[in-house]
């Protein structure tokens, strides 16, 4: 083909832009006002269709959801389901009755021990010195409390009798001296001043021979009673010295007051232990050494909501399961409710006994775990069981007309389902109706109602 047959094939395939016109003026076809027609309908459809989408999701709600769960029970009658924790019936914090520094520890947390085991000693030199000083003060008082108990002895009682006898003695002689002084006197033999000396040697030798003479009678009666009093009172003070010194020392070991499990453990070798001024700075003395308790003496602690206490009853049973081992079921009993509620919760304690913690050999309960308790009716019908069901939060069961309705998120709207109550719980209920799975709507307005167009919070 040549070159000139080619330039006429491309100026047939030229599109014609006059349309026919003789005057050569350029118009466009209808084709193409069609096409430009239909691009701007287009256009504004999609316009309208943004703007109504988002007038339209601007009066969606939005929504919490919580997801029903379907659940099963082989507890027969069951009035009241609710949770809490494992907590030890009694926890026990071991102070020191003393000041002093710790010498010695010999458990560890989780240890098991027994009453009286020895748990810590603390340094004792002081304590120790302070008893021997009191038993010796003790000793001393004894023996002045036996002596003056016991009386004069024979042989003092003796010695009095002579030192009388030789008084008595010296007096009969001093006696007879003043009588022949007396005469000599008398014939002015002898002097006057000779008859003086031997009267006043009489004199005192008869004063002496009169208190020896007192003294060899009390020695024969013995101690005044009221000087054995005394010695008696003192001899009081210095055993009760003596017992202070001897607590005080025994107090530096310290012992398990119950049989048990030791929880914690606060102190350890070379820390000040007290009872008076524990610090909680570091370094400071410590207020206590260990904390134990008996893990076969166990309760469930829980806070009942006021609308569900009047469905329990003082020793009511149930049945306790935890979220550690849900296949293991302990019984219990409530042993405790409190004597008034909590105001800010609006609940009331509850204490369960749990009656055999040690029901299963390898399991060990232990305090702060989570519990499930499933009270069960006092008289509960013969062959009654729990329904099965599907759970509900309280917040998520309306009343609509006298029904109970729940509403459910599904497909960006919000569908009433009528339910039935099968047994409460305090936190919610168990319900006919639903098939679990469900997103029920917890926290909407009371305005929203079966149809409304809902967006569930934290979704886009």
């Amino acid at each position: 083909m040549s070159i000139d047959a080619k330039h006429e094939d491309l100026q047939s395939l030229r599109i014609d832009r006059t349309g026919g016109n003789d005057g050569g003026d350029p118009q466009p076809s209808a084709w193409a006002r069609r096409y430009i027609f239909t691009g701007i309908a287009i256009v504004a459809l999609l316009s309208v269709s943004a703007l109504a989408y988002r007038l339209l999701s601007a009066d969606a709600l939005e929504v919490e959801v919580v997801r029903a769960a379907a659940q099963n029970s082989d507890v027969g009658g069951t009035v009241l389901s609710a949770t809490g924790y494992i907590v030890a019936h009694h926890t026990i914090n071991v102070n020191s009755k003393v000041t002093g520094r710790l010498a010695w520890i010999g458990v560890e947390k989780g240890d098991k021990v027994n009453e009286g085991q020895v748990l810590v000693r603390l340094e004792d030199q002081e304590f120790r010195a302070s008893y021997e000083q009191a038993k010796g003060a003790l000793d001393n008082a004894r023996a002045y409390f036996e002596e003056l108990q016991h009386g004069s002895r024979p042989e003092e009682i003796q010695e009095a009798q002579h030192n009388l006898d030789e008084a008595r003695a010296t007096l009969a002689d001093d006696k007879l001296t003043l009588d022949r002084t007396k005469q000599l006197a008398g014939a002015g033999v002898v002097s006057r001043q000779s008859l003086d000396d031997a009267t006043a040697k009489f004199e005192a030798d008869q004063q002496r021979a009169n208190s020896l003479e007192r003294a060899f009678q009390l020695m024969k009666i013995g101690p005044r009673q009221e000087e054995i009093a005394r010695a008696q009172g003192a001899l009081a003070q210095a055993q009760g010295q003596l017992d202070y010194a001897k607590s005080q020392l025994d107090a530096t070991v310290i012992r398990a007051p119950v049989t048990g499990t030791i929880l914690d453990r606060t102190a350890e070798k070379g820390e000040l232990i007290t009872a008076q001024f524990a610090s909680a700075a570091a370094g400071g003395p410590q207020g206590s050494v260990v904390s134990l308790a008996d893990l076969n003496d166990l309760q469930v602690e829980l806070d009942i909501a006021q609308a569900d206490f009047a469905r329990l009853s003082p020793n009511q049973k149930g049945i306790v399961t935890t979220d550690a081992y849900p296949d293991k079921q302990y019984d219990g009993v409530i042993a405790q409710i409190s004597p008034e509620a909590n105001r800010q919760k609006a609940t009331v304690q509850v204490k369960v006994q749990v009656l055999n913690p040690s029901k299963y050999p390898n399991v060990q309960l232990r305090p702060e775990m989570n519990a499930t308790v499933k009270f069960i009716a006092n008289e509960p019908a013969k062959g009654a069981t729990q329904p099965t069901g599907v759970f509900v939060p309280s917040a998520g069961i309306r009343d609509i007309d006298g029904k109970k309705v729940v509403l459910i998120a599904f497909d960006g709207k919000a569908l009433a389902r009528p339910v039935h109550i099968l047994g409460q719980r305090s936190d919610g209920a168990l319900v006919d109706g639903l098939v679990g799975g469900e997103n029920v709507i917890t926290n909407a307005p009371p305005t929203l109602k079966d149809g409304d167009k809902i967006k569930i919070k934290g979704q886009a």
